[in-house]
């Protein structure tokens, strides 16, 4: 098991990765405003289980196994770059409405939201790396068990980049009702859109 300073550095060290904005963040800001908090909240999901499938990749040395596995993650990476840049090019030519705050919401589009949201974490094969840098900081790899992982670093992971976000998803949505006018709307979209597409063209560097 580990000690609480432990537990509370991993924490520290996450939650400061995690509020520097990237085209994730962008991307839940531009969707929470757009569609609310339940479209923001369904966008952070798909976020975490990302991380959360490459912490578990790290944790249990795959990052490794990923090193035989290049033609896969070359593969990925394509993908995710294809799908970021027609997120983007959505993002870039939306028809932008008044807001309605009253707006209801499909099941079909909560499912999007959080496809979308893990694709852009699984995009960046790199989250591995952060997470094998990360932890062996605070934690001793070896130390770690199936009990350690499942009880203790999953659940901090988890409420860690719910908090992060969920402060993000707030303060979209309170400005929501500021953001009647259409220049706005457009302005937030297309700058989602630019990191978007920034990522998915680094995304086809690496690969």
């Amino acid at each position: 098991m580990f000690d609480p300073t432990q537990i509370l550095a991993y924490a520290t060290a996450l939650a400061i990765a995690a509020i520097i904005p990237g085209p994730g963040i962008t991307a839940l800001i531009a969707r929470s405003i757009s569609g609310g908090a339940i479209t923001g909240f369904s966008f952070l999901l798909g976020l975490i289980l990302g991380d959360l499938i490459y912490l578990s990749f790290a944790v249990f040395g795959l990052a490794l196994i990923a090193e035989h596995l290049n033609t896969l993650f070359v593969i990925v990476r394509w993908g995710a770059a294809l799908y970021l840049s027609y997120l983007a090019w959505q993002f870039w030519f939306a028809e932008h409405q008044p807001l309605d705050t009253e707006l209801t919401i499909r099941r079909k589009d909560l499912i999007s939201a959080s496809l979308s949201g893990l694709t852009i974490t699984l995009g960046n094969p790199k989250n591995i790396a952060f997470y094998l840098a990360l932890l062996p900081l605070v934690i001793p790899l070896d130390a770690i068990t199936l009990h350690s992982w499942g009880l203790i670093l999953m659940p901090v992971t988890v409420l860690v980049l719910l908090a992060v976000g969920g402060i993000y998803i707030a303060g979209a949505v309170r400005i929501r009702r500021l953001l009647s006018q259409l220049h706005a709307q457009q302005i937030i979209f297309r700058s989602a859109a630019v990191m978007m597409l920034s990522a998915a063209g680094l995304m086809v560097l690496r690969a």
